[in-house]
Formats: C-alpha cells, sequence, structure tokens
C-alpha cells in the first residue's frame, strides 16, 4: 500500500557532449534524484534499483566499453548488476567497498524504500587513472561523504565528474559517518586539478563548477569556524546545530536522524578532539 505514495520519474538530456539519466522519486514531503552520466564510452554511475525502469533502458540503449562508480551508496550502484549481466563490461569501484558489493546490501529500511534493495554485483579496483576511447582521465579520492568515494576528471573535456562531493553549495544536513573536515580536504584536493565543467551526481550540470565548489568549501571553513568559536564560548553540540541550523528538515526525522545537522557539528568537534589528543 505505501508503494502507491511513491512518485517516480525520469528525464534524459545532453550537456557538453555528456549524456544524462536523471531518475528522481518522491515520498511524504521528501524528494531525492539521482543521475547517470554517459562520455565517451564511459558510464558514471549506475543509478538506483528502486528507479530500474528508467535506469536499465538508459543502459541497455547506450553505447559504453566501462562502468566507473564514484562510491557503493545505494543509489549509485543500484544498477551496477544489471550492467555487469546484460553487457559484460568491466565495473571499477574503490577496492575498499568490491567485498561488500559483492554481498547482499545492508542498510536502512527508508533507503530501501527510496532507492530499493541493490542486488550484489562484481567490480574490479579502481585503478589511479584510466583511458577512454579518446581522452586520459585521472581518478581523485575524494573522501568525506563517503569513505571510498572518488571523482573522476576527463584531462582532455577538462570535465570533472564529482558524484556526492558537492549536491549543493550550502550543506545542511549529512549522513552519520560523513566528515566535514574530510569534506574540506578533498574539496582542496580536486581544486588542485585543472577543470571547467562539473557535474554533480544529484545537482546536475554546475554552471561555473569551479566557482561553486570553491563557495562550498569556503562555506564549510566557515561553518567550521564557527563551530569551534562556539564551542570555545561553552555550547554544547545541540546548542551550536540549533544556532547554525534551527531549521528541521523531513528527511531528519523520516530518517531517524541517520541524516541530521547535528552531524555536521559533530564530526568537526570529533576531529578536534583527535587532533588534540
Amino acid at each position: 500500500m505505501i508503494l502507491l505514495f511513491v512518485q517516480k520519474k525520469a528525464s534524459t538530456g545532453e550537456k557538453n557532449g555528456v549524456s544524462y539519466l536523471n531518475g528522481q522519486i518522491k515520498f511524504q514531503g521528501v524528494s531525492l534524484n539521482v543521475y547517470s552520466y554517459l562520455t565517451d564510452g564511459v558510464l558514471i554511475d549506475t543509478g538506483a534499483q528502486s528507479l530500474h525502469k528508467f535506469f536499465e533502458p538508459f543502459m541497455d540503449e547506450s553505447d559504453f566499453d566501462q562502468v566507473m562508480i564514484t562510491h557503493f551508496h545505494e543509489d549509485h550502484t543500484g544498477c551496477a548488476a544489471h550492467a555487469e549481466k546484460t553487457k559484460k563490461l568491466p565495473i571499477f569501484l574503490n577496492k575498499k567497498s568490491i567485498h561488500s558489493c559483492a554481498k547482499k546490501a545492508n542498510y536502512p529500511l527508508y533507503r530501501k524504500l527510496f532507492w530499493g534493495k541493490r542486488k550484489p554485483f562484481h567490480a574490479q579496483d579502481m585503478p589511479d587513472s584510466f583511458s577512454s576511447r579518446k581522452a586520459q582521465w585521472d581518478v581523485i579520492d575524494t573522501p568525506g561523504h563517503a569513505y571510498d568515494h572518488k571523482a573522476f576528471l576527463n584531462r582532455e573535456t577538462g570535465q570533472l565528474f564529482t558524484g556526492d562531493l558537492f549536491v549543493s553549495e550550502k550543506t545542511k544536513v549529512v549522513l552519520a559517518e560523513e566528515s566535514i573536515p574530510e569534506i574540506i580536504r578533498s574539496l582542496d584536493r580536486v581544486l588542485t586539478y585543472d577543470f571547467e565543467d562539473v557535474f554533480c551526481s544529484h545537482g546536475g550540470y554546475v554552471e561555473d563548477g569551479r566557482a561553486a565548489l570553491e563557495r562550498k568549501r569556503d562555506y564549510l571553513l566557515s561553518i567550521k569556524h564557527e563551530v569551534f568559536t562556539l564551542h570555545k564560548e561553552g555550547d554544547s553540540a545541540d546548542a551550536i546545530c540549533q544556532k547554525l541550523f534551527p531549521k528541521k528538515y523531513p528527511i531528519v526525522k523520516f530518517s531517524g536522524g541517520e541524516w541530521d545537522s547535528r552531524h555536521i557539528v559533530i564530526s568537526i568537534l570529533d576531529e578536534s578532539k583527535t587532533l588534540n589528543r
């Protein structure tokens, strides 16, 4: 019965030589989306199993030689098993996640409602760089959102595929396991590279991508500074969260707290404690 209230749709398009499918799902006021990109024979991420009726035909009708996955989360790996079965082409993933993705997925019920149950698939160890039909690519370590997160840079076109590193300029809620200090370091790392276009796995094509990533980095640095300042003044993590992030987002309640603004504050304070030991 609950599935009757879940709305799903998708759209396809092309931007600067990059084809994409954007799958969207909405339930009880929470709306989420995810992209799969195709360029120069490279498929980047495979979408969610819950949206397989959109992502599978997109893959079936596409011409590609390899699949590069930014990270293990189910909205990026959900249709990888279909690609493995039908295309019989190499799928590359950070070696840290290869073993877990070869087994049945284990994550909370609300995520299964949104993204479906990812089927097991077999991947190969992600190289530090790779070749496509007409280009050389850099694979960039960008942990923070996920421990295994990677970004991909097409050296020929200057196009950077950032997975979930960007998403939005002003982060308001994050997963419990995310690290804001780590994300800042990852943003600093990608900004050392020469790129123009930015393609985000949730935000799509990002206008003036480098400047947008710089603004996100600067915003997170300012949040970090404010957290430290308020903590030195004696505020608790909860008090800091209330001051910096007073708005309550539907995903916080819906996820049972797995997504929360509080995790932003905690990750900053936790690293500070580690560094001061």
